[in-house]
């Protein structure tokens, strides 16, 4: 009898963080195959990723929408509490037996209090880590919640066990996202990347660019039009590079940073800038190794960035505590400061590659521990 596993994948960033663990379940022959997409991965104005999602050959069991429009504090824990009632439906019909779930975010958090009550072993990837706003709360609380723990760094599987968890059910076999860095083609070219639409002027991915993401902060909720715009004044201040500007997820207070980027998009559309929701996870890796320097708070300058040694400036505290490679310097919510760390960076240029988060082999290890792990609850 196969192990069915039950893979929820509630946002662009999540699909992209486990889409080769997907993969190495749905080939393992003692393994079976169960996607459950929800969330905003179902939402246009976030990219629609059910599409990619369905593309590169998984088909969900379930699409569930549990986003409540708003993106405040408390739509943010509606939305969870919703998440909640709608998964465990799902998981009640499915009955897998195991539920895999990704970092921290508040749709992790609802699959891991479904999974936990209808007392379905939790398999949590990327534990243990520290970050600068609620999601570090969250991110442990689902560590106390999960039954095997796949970390993506040494101290973070350090961090796990200190927390009272079995270490014979810690293993860290890097993050899977670094699968996609390690076994896909990291080149770009306009044929490939003309599929993408979006607004601004258009890119020439020929020649240098900047990429910037830039989410909200949900323990600075109601000031991320002032941030956002601070970084967009700094990258107008280095009028001789293209970048590449991308469309914040759906935390509290995306409204506040989408409305910051359409404000001065607006005012200046001559500007060398292009602004997108979403790529495949393979072609955003592609955006992201071919970028002069990253610049914003999205955790993939810290950890994708490090395994191909792009440099990235990291603007305010979103990211505060988080371990880094050798890649990365932070920057102040100041457009003159995020300005000269951006220029310092492009000055310096690449860095050696650093594989502080795994080398590329991660799903295939993951997927094998699934299919063989003795767990027991409370053993």
């Amino acid at each position: 009898m196969k192990r069915k596993i039950c893979v929820v994948v509630a946002s662009r960033a999540n699909y992209g963080r486990v889409k080769y663990l997907m993969r190495a379940v749905q080939s393992h022959p003692d393994l079976e195959l169960q996607v459950i997409v929800g969330a905003s991965t179902l939402l246009e104005r976030f990219g629609k990723a059910i599409n990619v999602i369905k593309a590169d050959g998984f088909t969900p069991v379930r699409s569930i929408h549990y986003v409540i429009e708003g993106e405040t504090l408390a739509t943010q824990a509606k939305s969870t509490g919703l998440g909640i009632v709608e998964l465990s439906s799902a998981f009640e019909d499915l009955q897998p037996d195991m539920v895999v779930t990704v970092a921290d975010r508040f749709e992790t958090m609802a699959t891991a209090i479904a999974a936990t009550y209808l007392n379905i072993p939790l398999v949590h990837l990327q534990g243990g880590e520290v970050s600068g706003n609620i999601d570090d709360r969250v991110r442990h609380a689902i560590t106390k919640l999960a039954d095997l723990h796949f970390v993506a760094s040494e101290l973070s599987a350090q961090r796990v066990v200190s927390m009272g968890e079995n270490p014979r059910y810690v293993f860290n076999y890097g993050c899977p996202a670094m699968d996609i860095l390690a076994n896909e083609d990291m080149s770009i070219s306009n044929e490939q990347m003309s599929r993408y639409l979006g607004v601004g002027r258009p890119i020439d991915w020929s020649k240098p660019y900047v990429l910037m993401i830039q989410h909200p902060v949900t323990t600075s909720y109601g000031h991320g039009f002032e941030e956002v715009s601070q970084t967009l004044q700094a990258l107008k201040s280095i009028p001789d590079i293209q970048k590449v500007v991308m469309w914040p997820n759906v935390d509290a207070g995306s409204d506040d940073v989408s409305k910051g980027i359409r404000h001065f998009r607006e005012f200046n559309m001559n500007e060398p800038i292009y602004y997108y929701k979403n790529f495949s996870p393979e072609d955003y890796a592609r955006v992201l190794n071919n970028a002069l320097c990253c610049v914003g708070n999205s955790s993939s300058f810290i950890r994708e960035a490090a395994y191909l040694g792009v440099p990235s400036v990291i603007v305010g505290d979103r990211q505060q505590g988080r371990e880094h490679g050798r890649n990365v310097v932070f920057a102040s919510y100041d457009r003159d400061h995020i300005a000269a760390q951006v220029r310092a960076q492009v000055d310096h240029g690449r860095y050696e590659p650093d594989y502080l988060f795994g080398r590329g082999d991660a799903g295939q290890r993951i997927a094998a521990e699934l299919a063989t792990t003795d767990f027991r609850h409370g053993a």
